[in-house]
């Protein structure tokens, strides 16, 4: 009995096909080179540059207290603890769908009793292995099922990687933003210092006689807007701690936020050359939008198997006796196979629905696989173009700024001399102070940009 049911078994499965689509990637739907212009620098690649999907986030991030605010926040997430549960969810599924392709085999004992019309009771002992239900796997309904849960699976692992990067991502830019909002904070603390100052001269000149009460009101004016900010910037760094904290799932210890816009942040190389898909193909959302069309691709062949015949089959081996005592002696050897054919007939429409159903799903995975791609390459575009003038935002604003204060000191001087009223230094101030703010601005904007190039460039997190 066992030989027979392994025999036809082996036979099935060397005869079994597949009757799924044979897989073919689906052209890029993006231009073949990256944007050309005056907002984009050239590629300037040395040979061992390395694409973004080969520099782990450790290597990336250059500064220490970051590093080990991404350090905590990977453990302590609960976002990431969902999508590896989620990871484990979908590794047990297709644990139960490879299992399908496989026979069940079950230890069975039992009794089975009757009572005649005379009075009289039989019993009936049996015990042995029972062959559960077994499909033959001749048109890999099976197979692609199972195939279609092992894609899935690759799938949620890449959904994965695609958090931890956007996680790494986003805790870095708020990281960022919070040591530029101290750093506003602190300007604006340093100028109500200096401004508080000019508006105690002013006003010591008015009571004195030397001036009108203009120039008090214009000091004033300073020291309140000054005030303004540093409540503002206040409430604004104790956001970003917030957020910060929710980030990564716990207290940031307080070693760890930032103080100030660190100089060098990040390790970013330079872009390596090649074309956009093939550095694109490397992201980890484009990796699960594939998996997904793998995974319909497979359904399509489980929906076209419905039409085949299938084969069931069904078997026990072991004793049967009417006495519990003799139930594994000789000569009490029982078998039975139970092999089952069914041949769909008329159902109605419903396997052609349910094929047109999982065409339709490769139809929709295969948009959202290129829409996956097009959104990657106008991401890459957007930041390159960012970068590619971000260099030259950071030198102009520094020389405006630096020339905005010498104007400033200047005018400031002439004001403490009697030399002219304080309305050209309010004016210089607030040039300079506007000049600062913008400084920091456009240097959180540049840390930013080496971040979020990493990111949509499909750095490995």
């Amino acid at each position: 009995m066992k030989k027979t049911i392994l025999t036809l078994a082996a036979a099935a499965l060397l005869a079994g096909c597949s009757l799924a689509p044979t897989y073919e990637r689906p052209v890029s739907p993006v231009a073949a080179a990256w944007p050309q212009g005056e907002a984009y620098k050239p590629a300037n690649a040395g040979a061992d540059a390395k694409p973004a999907s080969e520099i782990a986030w450790q290597d990336f991030i250059g500064d220490q207290q970051l590093r080990d605010v991404v350090e905590l926040a990977l453990k302590n997430n609960r976002d990431l603890r969902v999508s590896a549960l989620n990871i484990e969810k979908a590794r047990a599924q297709y644990g139960i769908d490879r299992a399908a392709q496989l026979p069940k085999v079950n230890a069975q004992v039992g009794q089975s009793a009757a009572r005649a019309p005379g009075g009289d009771i039989s019993r009936q002992y049996t015990g042995g292995l029972a062959l559960a239900a077994y499909e033959l796997d001749l048109f890999g309904k099976l197979r692609n099922s199972s195939e279609a849960g092992l894609q899935s699976y690759l799938g949620t692992q890449e959904a994965q990687r695609a958090q931890r990067l956007s996680l790494v991502s986003e805790i870095a830019t708020t990281w960022l933003g919070l040591a530029a909002d101290k750093e506003r904070l602190r300007l604006a603390q340093d100028t109500l210092k200096s401004q508080q100052i000019t508006f105690e001269l002013s006003k010591r000149r008015f009571e004195s006689g030397a001036t009108s009460g203009l120039d008090t009101y214009e000091a004033q004016t300073s020291v309140e807007a000054a005030r303004n900010d540093m409540a503002l910037y206040t409430a604004q760094v104790a956001a970003g701690e917030n957020a910060l904290a929710l980030l990564v799932g716990t207290q940031v210890p307080a070693s760890l936020l930032p103080q100030a816009l660190p100089t060098a942040v990040t390790t970013l190389a330079e872009l390596p050359e090649g074309a956009p898909s093939t550095v694109l193909l490397q992201r980890p959302d484009v990796l699960e939008a594939e998996h997904a069309l793998k995974a319909a691709n497979a359904n399509i062949g489980v929906a076209r198997a419905a039409f085949f015949p299938s084969i069931t089959l069904t078997g026990t081996a072991g004793s049967a006796s009417n006495s519990l005592g003799n139930l594994f002696k000789a000569g009490t050897g029982a078998w039975t196979f139970l092999p089952q054919l069914t041949l769909p007939l008329f159902d109605a429409g419903a396997n052609s629905a349910r094929l047109d159903i999982a065409r339709a799903d490769n139809g929709i995975a295969v948009a959202r696989y290129e829409k996956a791609i097009q959104s990657a390459f106008r991401e890459v575009a957007d930041a390159l173009a960012q970068r590619g003038t971000l260099d030259e935002r950071v030198e102009s604003q520094a020389a405006l700024t630096e020339a905005a204060s010498r104007s400033y000191r200047i005018h400031e001087a002439r004001y403490q001399k009697g030399a002219e009223s304080y309305l050209n230094a309010l004016v210089s101030q607030r040039a300079l102070y506007a000049a600062q703010q913008g400084l920091i601005s456009v240097r959180l904007a540049k840390a930013a940009n080496q971040v979020t190039l990493y990111k949509v460039l499909g750095g490995w997190a």
